[in-house]
């Protein structure tokens, strides 16, 4: 009786990490104004990995108890899976760019792969919690302590955005002869009059200042630039096409403070709106720096 009672401890746990792995996965789940992942068959293929996912987090807690020890080794199976992953998500963006009128970047398509890889981890840790559980005090303890961990997966899910990094204002897109300028920053020279009149209808400017030094390393990152003028291109749509050399968007630094200019023609130049996308474009990983840590920076105190 004890061991049939066991044997069906270990079934209710697979199955309690299962379906709790693959409800973490939905949650984390959603097509948005980026399109990504398509909708229906981008999303049936997340989630089919998003079971395997589960099903390798809650199987590996049976075999942990029944001292199977080899049996977990699956795991470094589902490792190189899921950085197959990875691979399959940055091919499919790096083949949608370049269609795009604006481009993600090579560095934005690298963050959003690491983020799907990163995503299908913290299924197999929220199936391994509510699988757990669900051996040690029962079902419902698995559940509640399952949930708990879709709770922290949620947490963990995305990272920083703009907002965290700089502080964000409108600024006057000002034309004087063939110059462009977004407030006092230099942009480009504009030869053609057409070109200068679109550019006083549609433009808008903003300029980013960035709130330390490590923040300012990341804006002068060129794929963190191309991933804030290709979120508001998308969003607000962009008002160029092809062959347009004058109205494509555009970042410039401004070498002595480290602000960052951003001109972008807009179908919809509405400043307020643009300026909340701005805060909501993600700070991508690969972009951080963090020069205040190196050992030639000064401490403080003297330290």
């Amino acid at each position: 009786m004890i061991e049939q009672a066991y044997a069906h401890r270990y079934t209710a746990s697979i199955i309690v990490g299962i379906v709790l792995g693959l409800v973490a996965r939905l949650t984390m789940l959603r097509t948005d104004y980026r399109q990504y992942p398509t909708y229906p068959h981008g999303r049936i293929i997340h989630i089919a990995l998003g079971v395997i996912a589960a099903a390798l987090g809650s199987v590996a807690v049976p075999a942990l108890f029944d001292k199977n020890y080899t049996a977990i080794t699956f795991l470094t199976v589902a490792a190189q899976q899921f950085r197959d992953v990875r691979n399959m998500e940055r091919n499919t963006l790096s083949k949608l760019d370049e269609m795009e009128l604006v481009p993600r970047g090579g560095t934005y398509i690298e963050g959003i792969a690491m983020v799907f890889e990163g995503r299908n981890y913290l299924v197999i840790f929220t199936a391994f919690v509510g699988s757990l559980f669900t051996v040690l005090w029962g079902i419902y303890w698995g559940i509640a302590c399952g949930a708990a961990a879709v709770l922290v997966s949620q947490i963990f899910k995305s990272g920083k955005s703009i907002a965290h990094a700089a502080d964000v204002e409108s600024a006057e897109v000002r034309i004087d002869g063939p110059d462009l300028y977004v407030g006092n920053i230099y942009m480009m020279n504009v030869g053609l009059s057409a070109d200068r009149d679109t550019i006083r209808k549609q433009a808008l400017g903003f300029i980013l200042k960035p709130k330390n030094c490590n923040f300012r390393v990341s804006l002068a990152n060129l794929g963190q630039r191309q991933a804030i003028l290709h979120d508001l291109a998308t969003t607000l749509g962009v008002y160029r096409d092809s062959g347009e050399p004058a109205l494509v968007p555009m970042g410039k630094l401004d070498m002595n403070d480290g602000r960052l200019a951003l001109y972008v023609p807009l179908q919809e130049p509405d400043a307020e709106k643009a300026q909340k996308v701005l805060l909501r474009v993600p700070l991508l990983e690969s972009a951080v720096r963090m020069p205040s840590e190196s050992a030639a920076q000064p401490k403080k105190g003297g330290a």
